[in-house]
């Protein structure tokens, strides 16, 4: 299979976590990118990596709640594709192979420090959400002759403090952020054996050479993160549209914790 996209043409897609029923966001964003694919080719990807978060059953309530709203694919889990698999749980070798790559350039390395020892450093993102991998545990050390490779470690992306990620979004326009101000260096391999989010979503996109992402702007630090993976693999990336949150009566982000059909057949 070739890794050249088509030429003038567009392809799309449908990336749902099967971790709880889809609610109106969910179908607001996937609605945009059925339309913003019409005239081309809509992919439907299960994104079910995380086995403890994922099942069978919300993965077929998803299919079940988007096809009852008129939101059809061209290929996906029920229909194939001549890029397939096309659920992220048999994907896994895809996702070590880039790993490997990263490794091999020097930009990853091996990290044991836990979510709690970054915590109590204290040391805050601009937007308060998260906290920072302090720049002085970072390693610039390049990683040689792993054994057991991936092992049971975590394994973090390599930036560097001062760096600017800018890109262009078709929704938000112009976007930037800043390494050390907004984001440092960020876990790809989970000590379980999984990709991450940002790894797994560069390498999928990339494979069924997607040529635009739309998702919610909540998305928007991670798509930055996922751009300096492409940048790193000296792949191409892909467009991005993100799309504003539908959020409840009092601004918060919605859940996905309960099933309400009939609310979703009102986005029509």
């Amino acid at each position: 299979m070739g890794e050249n996209k088509p030429i003038n043409s567009y392809r799309g897609r449908l990336a749902p976590t099967p971790s709880g029923y889809l609610h109106k966001g969910h179908v607001s964003t996937f609605r945009t990118a059925w339309q913003r694919a019409l005239g081309g080719s809509l992919v439907f990807r299960m994104d079910d990596l995380d086995p403890k978060r994922c099942s069978l059953k919300y993965a077929e309530a998803c299919k079940d709640d988007l096809k009852g709203i008129g939101i059809d694919w061209n290929e996906g889990p029920d229909c194939g594709g001549l890029f397939g698999p096309y659920k992220q749980s048999d994907r896994g070798k895809l996702y070590l192979e880039a790993l490997s790559l990263l490794l091999d350039i020097g930009m990853i390395y091996p990290c044991t420090k836990s979510r709690k020892e970054i915590g109590e450093v204290g040391l805050k993102s601009i937007s308060g959400e998260d906290f920072l991998f302090p720049e002085n545990w970072s390693t610039s050390k390049k990683i040689k002759g792993v054994f057991d490779f991936p092992g049971s470690t975590n394994w973090r992306f390599r930036t560097r403090w001062g760096d600017k990620i800018s890109f262009f979004d078709q929704n938000k326009k112009y976007v930037e952020y800043t390494v050390g101000l907004d984001l440092s260096d960020f876990v790809v391999w989970r000590k379980d054996g999984f990709a991450s989010y940002e790894l797994a979503t560069v390498v999928d996109d990339h494979k069924m050479q997607i040529t635009e992402v739309v998702r919610g702007m909540d998305l928007l630090l991670s798509s930055a993160r996922q751009c300096m993976i492409y940048d790193a693999l000296g792949w191409e990336r892909p467009k991005f549209y993100h799309c504003d949150l539908v959020t409840d009566c009092e601004g918060r982000k919605l859940s996905k914790s309960s099933r309400d059909l009939p609310r979703l057949f009102t986005i029509f």
